[in-house]
């Protein structure tokens, strides 16, 4: 049995994944909260003699050094979305209830375990456990060693521990978030013809994306599904006055095969004639797929890729060059519900499917 620093909280690495899940999820890990857990996480690892344990503020990287000829990177964030009366994790039909399960601490807990257990793999490999996912970009824990210590990511395959219901989901859909202005002139409600009222141009934006018909292209093999939404509007300045100021918030879910400039353009030709700001721009991930090991991966796992709609962080290891997968327990649909739940038997299917690629099986 390893012997760990008794000063520091203690994860049992030798349990099931499916109890492990349980015992990570009980350490709440709130964006910003992750301290706890990612102590536990390396004083962990750090007593495992085939790994080297590098932490960087709340993200820990456990390496093998095998002199193998190919390595691959899986990693997992720990933070989550705020708790909402859903800890500690109870067990009810085959799932785990609580938050976390699902987004994305069951998919942690399989790498976690297989690191530990996986002292002779058939590939080099990288385990990444990261902070700062849930909120606002430039604080993300997989970002900031990208941008501060990018050989900690270096790799030729990269998976990502997302939940995508124990299947494999390449790439991922760009996103990109604009705000359209619309301006009139303000005036007394009373005498309204005097004024012009933003807030009723806001009609003419929205008929353009009422009548909008989104994409469905086809990337390296899979279909991806474009999305153009208003996700917000405001105006107004009081009760009995002519607004002079509306915005309307628009999102974008671009297929990868767009570039982020593509995106913008496409954009601007939509709503020509209005006044247009980029307010978020993340560009999306080919599959892939035609990788090497992204191949014997799949071939291992089941053979059959989908694609990802929503943006993940495979698009961080796509812009340095390496092909990367979502591939992780829970249906993505009850990621931060409140009743997020993960079926143990996906747990099981993944921790199956990475063991055996990885042991070269």
């Amino acid at each position: 049995m390893p012997v760990t620093d008794p000063s520091l909280p203690v994860l049992d690495l030798t349990q099931s994944a499916a109890e492990l899940t349980v015992q990570i999820c009980d350490i709440e890990s709130v964006s910003g909260n992750e301290r706890a857990l990612a102590d536990a996480i390396e004083s962990s690892l750090a007593a495992y003699p085939h790994l080297e344990v590098t932490r960087d503020g709340d993200a820990v990287v456990a390496r093998t050094a095998l002199g193998r000829d190919r390595r691959v990177v899986i990693a997992g964030h720990i933070d989550t979305v705020p708790v909402n009366a859903n800890l500690p994790v109870r067990r009810e039909d085959g799932d785990l209830v609580g938050r976390g399960t699902v987004d994305m601490k069951a998919g942690v807990a399989v790498a976690l375990v297989l690191a530990a257990s996986l002292e002779n793999p058939a590939v080099d490999v990288t385990w990444i456990f990261y902070d700062h996912e849930e909120v606002a970009s430039e604080l993300n824990g997989l970002g900031r060693l990208a941008r501060t210590r990018p050989d900690l990511l270096e790799g030729d395959f990269a998976i990502l521990g997302e939940p995508t219901s124990a299947t494999v989901e390449g790439g991922c859909n760009g996103t990109a978030r604009i705000d359209i202005r619309l301006h009139g002139v303000r005036a007394h409600s009373a005498r309204s013809w005097v004024g012009h009222n933003a807030i009723h141009d806001a009609a003419d934006v929205l008929a353009i994306l009422r009548d909008y018909e989104p994409a469905e292209l086809e990337v390296d093999g899979l279909v991806y599904r474009e999305g153009l939404n208003a996700v917000g509007i405001s105006g107004g300045v009081a009760g009995n006055v002519i607004p002079d100021e509306a915005v309307v918030t628009i999102n974008y879910r671009f297929a990868p095969s767009r570039s982020g400039d593509d995106a913008i353009a496409h954009l601007r030709e939509v709503f020509a004639g209005f006044e247009l700001e980029v307010t978020d721009l993340a560009e999306g991930a080919r599959p892939g797929l035609d990788a090497p090991l992204a191949q014997e991966f799949l071939a291992a796992v089941g053979g059959q890729a989908f694609p990802k709609y929503g943006w993940t962080d495979v698009a961080r290891f796509s812009a340095l060059g390496i092909p990367a997968v979502n591939y992780g327990p829970g249906d993505p649909l009850r990621a931060h519900a409140d009743d997020e739940r993960v079926a143990v038997d996906e747990i099981v299917a993944v921790e199956r499917g990475l063991r055996s690629w990885l042991s070269g099986a």
